[in-house]
């Protein structure tokens, strides 16, 4: 089995990042399950073993602050209470302000987008969902939503065009996947109807495709 760090499966980097899937896995299976303290620790530990591992392998400080900051965020979303879906929008809005500076910070500025066009094809597909997504929410969410929401779609947003400043092709498929869940999250939380058959797969997917996202992008900014 060829693993992403020398030294073998008994490596730390390794082992880290198996007990990270680890985690996700199990996390996966209890998706039906009522909230309890052992779903929460999973879905905890899922991402939180990233940022212990990009913090092992040296990463970028950032890096480390906005695995951490997701991991809070994924505690509170854990829970089915309107405060802790709020405090993990809080926790996942930081996080993204934080990936934004990181990818700046490692980016090429906006003539990216000049000089690659396919960046800028993407930045306006981007920018095309978050308005659309908004519009959709703006009609079906209350008025003390609206203000959290706008912000949280603009955050979402700036990460994923300044994930396209870089040439970081993981870095770029991680941003496109966590957008992605979280136009899936928004749409099983506010937009289907509470019977809808369609809500298993969608949480499924949510978790997949969050997950994958946060996987790319440590992989890609970490030394193999």
């Amino acid at each position: 089995m060829t693993l992403p760090f020398p030294g073998g499966i008994d490596a730390n980097a390794n082992a880290t990042l198996i007990f990270s899937l680890v985690a996700a896995v199990i996390y996966a299976f209890t998706l039906g399950a009522s909230p309890t303290l052992a779903r929460t620790a999973a879905k905890t530990l899922a991402v939180a073993m990233l940022a212990v591992l990009a913090a092992m392998q040296g990463g970028p400080t950032l890096l480390v602050a906005a695995l951490a900051l997701s991991a809070v965020g994924d505690a509170f979303l854990s829970r089915d209470a309107e405060k802790a879906f709020v405090a993990g929008l809080a926790s996942f809005l930081v996080a993204h302000f934080v990936y934004v500076a990181l990818f700046l910070r490692g980016g090429g500025g906006i003539q990216v987008f000049v000089a690659e066009p396919w960046h800028g094809a993407i930045g306006l597909v981007m920018l095309v969902f978050a308005v659309v997504m908004l519009a959709a929410l703006w009609r079906r969410i209350g008025p003390g939503l609206r203000a959290p929401i706008t912000v949280y779609v603009v955050a979402i947003l700036a990460m994923g065009l300044s994930a396209l400043t870089t040439e970081n092709v993981w870095v770029i498929a991680g941003a496109l996947l966590f957008m992605a869940s979280d136009g899936l999250l928004a749409t099983e939380k506010f937009l289907l109807p509470p019977i809808s058959p369609h809500r298993s797969w969608m949480r499924f997917a949510v978790w997949v495709l969050y997950y994958a996202a946060q996987l790319l992008i440590t992989l890609g900014l970490l030394p193999s």
